[in-house]
């Protein structure tokens, strides 16, 4: 592909969806040298969201200028797991659980990036061939208060709290990363500041030129418009969601948050976005644009009209769908919570147990507030609904 150094585009490139930049990048992009844009990701869960989808949509930017994207599989850092934001240490995952998130990773940065032009790393490439000696050899480049210095670490220290050695290793392997792959420009959140910073300080003191540093922000607030995106959180919506489930996460976003909404997750324009939020606008017509548009991304837009159509038929009309599946079960008195695992409306007896206590169980069209309840499955579909999304039928084998 050839270089672009068109002023619009790296203008485009350095000001979309960015919140600092450091370094001489925009001098950088009009050399007409080929640039190594490097990205980490530390497969901690199986899972990519729109939250990492920003820095995804960012690379595809540089991609198609003609740049090389060198993305980290972060196996050796997802071990130990990134302290930045933490207000306590969290239990390492083992290799195995890495190496199982890891795997749908590529796949899931693919539905973005042109993932046969990307270069793909582990870092356990290098990590794992380090003796003991050499990681003391890296350590002597950062002090105790320089790693201290970051929020993270001083607000833990104030509060009592611990702040473990591993912790204090995290920000010197992600910038070890950064050399070893004499990375121009890394590409992070602004909660990556610190870590993608000690990148830039260690390429200097290995005596390499320095990485440029680009943050992107704000952060994206997840659906509950309170806290940054999170799977653990469950205020997420995944790249892999299918449609149906992004159209209804989409429309429980709070209104306040939909202007960051469209210009972090989507190409709007906000002379448009600005139209669709003018006082007077239904907030619910700029969700269903924001849907659509991000269903268009991950899936179609025939995929984006379907979603609609059904979002329309569940939600407005309050019919059930047309296409609920149905689960074959063992004849005979079951007890709800049993049914609700079984049919995968919930990962546990526990989280069943919640959903019945909290009224988000419908049988037969009937709220069941009672975890202690049974149904009789037999030749007769009976329609179980979770929430407003989610139904099955259940009837004997």
């Amino acid at each position: 592909m050839k270089l672009s150094t068109d002023s619009a585009a790296i203008q485009n490139v350095l000001t979309r969806r960015v919140d600092r930049v450091v370094g001489d990048l925009a001098a950088r992009l009009a050399s007409g040298k080929q640039l190594r844009i490097k990205l980490g990701m530390d497969p901690t869960s199986p899972d990519l969201h729109l939250g990492h989808a920003m820095q995804l949509r960012k690379l595809r930017e540089f991609q198609d200028m003609g740049h090389k994207i060198v993305l980290i599989i972060g196996d050796y850092t997802a071990m130990i797991g990134d302290p930045s934001g933490k207000s306590k240490t969290r239990p390492p995952l083992t290799k195995k659980e890495v190496d199982a998130n890891a795997k749908t990773y590529l796949a899931q940065a693919g539905k973005i990036l042109d993932i046969k032009k990307v270069e793909v790393h582990k870092n356990s490439e290098w990590f794992s061939k380090l003796k003991f000696l050499d990681v003391l050899a890296l350590t002597t480049k950062f002090t105790v208060a320089r790693m201290i210095e970051r929020d993270d670490f001083e607000k833990r220290l104030a509060a009592g709290t611990d702040v473990h050695m591993h912790e204090l290793l995290y920000p010197m392997m992600q910038a070890y990363d950064s050399v070893m792959l004499k990375a121009d420009v890394e590409i992070g959140g602004t909660d990556q500041m610190f870590n993608i910073l000690a990148g830039r300080e260690l390429q200097k003191k290995s005596g390499m030129a320095e990485q440029c540093c680009m943050f992107l922000g704000p952060t994206l607030v997840g659906t509950d418009g309170v806290k940054k995106m999170s799977k653990s959180l469950g205020n997420y919506v995944g790249i892999t969601d299918a449609p149906d489930e992004m159209f209804g996460k989409v429309m429980t976003v709070p209104d306040a948050l939909l202007r960051d909404w469209f210009s972090l997750t989507t190409d709007v324009m906000p002379a448009e976005v600005d139209a669709l939020l003018a006082a007077g606008k239904n907030p619910r017509d700029a969700k269903v644009r924001l849907a659509r548009e991000i269903i268009t991304q991950y899936h179609s837009a025939k995929a984006a009209d379907a979603a609609e159509a059904r979002f329309v038929q569940v939600f407005k009309n309050k019919e059930v769908p047309d296409d609920v599946p149905t689960i074959a079960l063992k004849a005979g008195q079951t007890s709800l919570i049993a049914i609700l695992v079984e049919a995968k409306l919930a990962a546990s007896n526990g989280e069943a147990r919640r959903l019945i206590a909290e009224g988000g169980v419908r049988v037969a069209g009937e709220v069941q507030k009672d975890i202690a309840a049974t149904v009789v499955v037999g030749k007769t579909p009976i329609l179980i609904q979770k929430g407003k999304r989610h139904f099955v039928n259940i009837q004997s084998e």
